[in-house]
């Protein structure tokens, strides 16, 4: 019986940045799903504040080189590559110097959201899927974290629902109470049918903050989890209304089983 595979995409992963609830969770679970047997790969964001030199981030030649088109400009990606020997695990890094190069991860020194942290979003969603896409590795079970990565789900559901690479793997969202305090650009809608979204499909976000980013996420995917021991009272409202699968929150030291388990739920339970 093959390994199932998981695909971690986060905005943050320790030790490569600082610990929050989403960069510990993104670097525990890997790690323990893997050693309970799925095979697993990780992306996160290469921010230009990661120390490359201690982490001994590289390069990937054969897997950079692609350009995406972001609101009508083309945009080199670039793929790193590092290690977290103690976990036996590798992490790749999306990069674009026009969206990762700044010593920053998505505020500025007056502690401001990046303007363009709408874009930075949509690169980087869509970086790991023709990234997976160009590895020729298939997920079974996608997992999201952070709202950098909440645009994700959307792309799976809707823009790769018929990519043999994504057609069959099954989204789940973690949530966590990082949001972000500044809407997103009222252009952001534009850009999104630029890349060739129905109105259908994204008509609820003429208007972007945390908590409808969120919810949307939470509507696209097969499994949602609560990442922090609280969030936004709005989003767990919209958690308690929809039918997608929940897992409640369980802490860093205990997450490992119930979310292995949460997974093989999702995927028997959708694909029967």
């Amino acid at each position: 019986m093959e390994k199932k595979r998981v695909l971690y995409i986060s905005q943050e992963i320790s030790p490569f940045l600082p610990k929050s609830d989403v960069a510990s969770a993104a670097r525990k679970l890997p790690q323990g799903i893997q050693e309970a047997g799925k095979e697993i790969r990780a992306f996160m964001p290469r921010y230009g504040c990661i120390n490359e030199r201690r982490h001994q981030l590289h390069e990937v030649i054969r897997l950079s080189g692609m350009n995406l088109i972001i609101n009508d400009v083309d945009h080199p990606l670039i793929i790193k590559v590092a290690s977290v020997p103690q976990a036996k695990i590798q992490v790749y890094f999306i990069h674009n110097e026009d969206f990762f190069t700044r010593k920053a991860t998505v505020v500025d020194g007056d502690g401001e959201y990046f303007e363009d942290n709408d874009e930075r979003a949509m690169f980087f969603g869509r970086g790991v899927l023709e990234t997976v896409k160009k590895l020729g590795w298939k997920p079974d079970i996608i997992h999201c974290h952070g709202w950098m990565s909440a645009l994700t789900p959307l792309y799976i559901k809707k823009l790769y629902k018929d990519d043999p690479h994504f057609a069959d793997a099954k989204v789940v969202y973690s949530v966590y109470d990082n949001g972000f305090n500044k809407n997103w650009d009222p252009k952001f809608i534009e850009k999104l049918k630029f890349d060739g979204f129905e109105d259908a499909d994204i008509e609820d976000l003429k208007s972007v903050d945390f908590v409808t980013l969120t919810k949307k996420a939470i509507e696209v995917s097969d499994g949602v989890v609560q990442g922090s021991e609280s969030i936004d009272g709005a989003i767990t409202d919209a958690i308690q209304s929809s039918d997608v699968p929940f897992l409640e929150y369980y802490s860093e030291e205990s997450c490992v089983k119930p979310v292995n388990e949460f997974y093989d739920q999702i995927f028997e339970e959708i694909t029967v």
